[in-house]
């Protein structure tokens, strides 16, 4: 009795398992692992897919593949966490009023939006059932892809989830920075600038780089005038603070993983498919 008793203590001392406990994998990006080590983990023991999407345009004085840069790193942070795999990104999506400047890409919805359902319908075909959407790219790319993500998950029996980092940690942004952010401001190029440096070219920058973001129904311009759109006049200019950056991305990684570790749990208590 006094061995069941001590044996009881043991076990109620050990940590609670997360879902970033699971067995030895080598790899967590599907287009690095071997097709029967995959076999032998999805879905036996890893449930959940990260999927990046981004596309290609200008962000002030960072990279023009910020918005896949944010979500690749995100996810590969995040996929030991929630017990996931990693997709390769989809890197090119609906660009709009960005279009016109040197180095974009402009998918057009008629063609992205069959083809991110044909890449989520073979994650689902693959036995992923969580399938989590992490992306950098705002505009009309948001609703297509939340769109996308409900009509796979009805048809194919699985649970999808779109997260717009940027937008979803917006609170993250006032509290490390003390303002407000905006396309390729303090948040964006902070992000970038935590997970590489090169990638931001700090004598660049000019105020002249920014435009604040109209009211609704005030103004509207095509090319929109400046790399740099701030969501507040007068906040979200870009700093180059690498401490903060860093923090920044800390901060962010930890909540997209709170959200993502409820959600699923929650799923899993209500027994839903």
């Amino acid at each position: 009795m006094r061995t069941a008793i001590a044996l009881c203590i043991v076990l109620l001392a050990l940590p609670t398992p997360t879902l970033g406990q699971t067995s030895d994998v080598s790899t967590r990006e599907l287009e690095r692992v071997n097709w029967m080590e995959f076999r032998d983990v999805v879905p036996s023991r890893i449930r959940t897919v990260l999927l990046p999407t981004g596309t290609l345009e200008p962000h002030g004085v960072v990279n023009n593949g910020a918005d896949i840069t944010a979500p690749v790193a995100l996810a590969r942070t995040l996929a030991p966490r929630v017990n996931a795999m990693v997709a390769p990104a989809i890197p090119y999506g609906i660009t709009g009023s960005m279009e016109a400047y040197p180095g974009a890409f402009q998918i057009s919805e008629s063609a992205y939006r069959p083809y991110v359902k044909q890449v989520m319908e073979g994650l689902a075909r693959n036995r992923f059932q969580n399938i989590i959407v992490i992306n950098g790219h705002g505009g009309p790319q948001t609703a297509v892809l939340t769109a996308v993500a409900a009509e796979v998950a009805a048809e194919q029996h699985v649970r999808t989830l779109v997260i717009n980092w940027w937008s979803f940690a917006s609170d993250v942004t006032k509290q490390v920075f003390g303002e407000d952010g905006g396309h390729a401001g303090w948040n964006e190029t902070a992000m970038v600038q935590a997970i590489d440096p090169t990638l931001v070219h700090p004598e660049r920058y000019t105020k002249e780089l920014e435009t604040a973001y109209p009211a609704p129904g005030t103004w509207s311009a095509v090319p929109f005038p400046s790399s740099i759109g701030l969501y507040q006049p007068g906040q979200g200019s870009p700093r180059f603070d690498k401490a903060k950056a860093d923090e920044y991305y800390a901060k962010v990684a930890d909540k997209l993983s709170a959200l993502i570790v409820d959600v699923i749990k929650k799923w899993d208590f209500a027994g839903l498919r």
